[in-house]
């Protein structure tokens, strides 16, 4: 796509371009979500592995206290982390990568990397000018 052929302005590319970016960097975060997510689930199972060897020691009252107050737990406000991982995608990066791709159906026929196209096109521009 030609930037100015299809009438892109130069403040819709930067505004596309801001938007892309801001997308990659909430897929990112929902990346960094699903590590969290991992981790935590890796620790209950450790939590709960200590839970058995405590009562298998002899700690019963620990061993309950783990059953009961910190494994059926949630890590905020009662979500447990899949919870949490659902509730980000659902309720802020579904509804932002719809805005964005709404956006850029609208101003550029639904191209996405609009910057980086016409980048290469200059590029490839130059390297046939020199």
């Amino acid at each position: 796509m030609d930037d100015q052929r299809n009438g892109l302005g130069e403040s819709e590319r930067a505004a596309l371009h801001d938007l892309q970016l801001g997308i990659e960097h909430l897929h990112r975060g929902y990346g960094h979500l699903l590590t969290f997510h991992h981790a935590v689930g890796r620790a209950m199972n450790r939590f709960d592995d200590a839970r058995e060897e405590l009562r298998e020691s002899g700690h019963d009252g620990r061993a309950d206290a783990l059953r009961d107050d910190l494994l059926p737990a949630g890590v905020v406000e009662g979500m447990w982390t899949y919870e949490v991982v659902e509730a980000f995608a659902d309720e802020f990066l579904d509804p932002a990568a719809g805005f964005e791709a709404d956006i850029r159906e609208e101003l550029a026929d639904g191209q996405r990397h609009v910057t980086e196209h016409r980048q290469r096109r200059a590029w490839r521009e130059r390297s046939e000018r020199d």
